[in-house]
């Protein structure tokens, strides 16, 4: 099921068995239905959702409740259209210049930690105990992004957006939060760069 901003909440999805675990319904049609009044009247004065708000946002677990993939898959396509939107927005008030200015700063902060080293691009923590991502997974994903940035390379921002790693534990591996922040980053980046024709 193909679900854009428009259609959203309206279009139900799937749910889960009952004994399964999914996502809080009424969560999710809440939000949805916030981001569908926002995306369709941007010039009201109820509150202003960005394509960071529905990158980032998170929904309770729920017995029965939404298929998790289908939600997140419809998250997805609705950010995708959040940020062309914003495109828009920007060039019609400042011109195609400012959006590309943007692109490139963005594109410059996350270049510049992408060319650290193998085993140095993020912290590590401090606790012996504390959960972190496993050093060589989230390298490769980096060099692969290295390839995307500077030499136009083929990757999907859902590849991204759907990345695992193994886990490690303290300074085996790299801080998660840290982690998780640059991707999302990422992901903006990405997402941008898509919008373009030329991609």
């Amino acid at each position: 099921m193909t679900v854009t901003v428009e259609e959203t909440p309206r279009s139900k999805f799937k749910l889960v068995g009952p004994k399964e675990v999914g996502y809080n319904i009424k969560q999710v049609d809440v939000f949805l239905e916030r981001a569908r009044a926002y995306f369709l009247n941007a010039d009201t004065h109820g509150s202003a959702i960005t394509s960071t708000d529905v990158r980032t946002a998170v929904f309770d677990p729920a017995r029965g409740g939404y298929s998790a993939q289908a939600v997140d898959a419809a998250m997805d396509r609705i950010e995708d259209e959040f940020v062309l939107r914003e495109k828009e927005l920007l060039i019609a008030a400042q011109g195609e210049k400012a959006w590309m200015m943007k692109i490139g700063k963005t594109a410059s902060v996350l270049r510049a930690r992408l060319h650290r080293p193998d085993g140095e691009r993020f912290r590590r923590p401090t606790g012996k105990n504390t959960p972190s991502y496993n050093v060589k997974d989230v390298d490769v994903l980096c060099r692969e992004l290295l390839v995307y940035i500077e030499d136009n390379g083929e990757l999907s921002v859902d590849v991204v957006r759907r990345a695992v790693f193994a886990p490690e534990k303290g300074a085996d591996g790299y801080e998660e939060s840290q982690v998780d922040a640059f991707l999302d980053r990422v992901v903006e980046l990405m997402a941008a760069i898509d919008s373009q024709p030329s991609r």
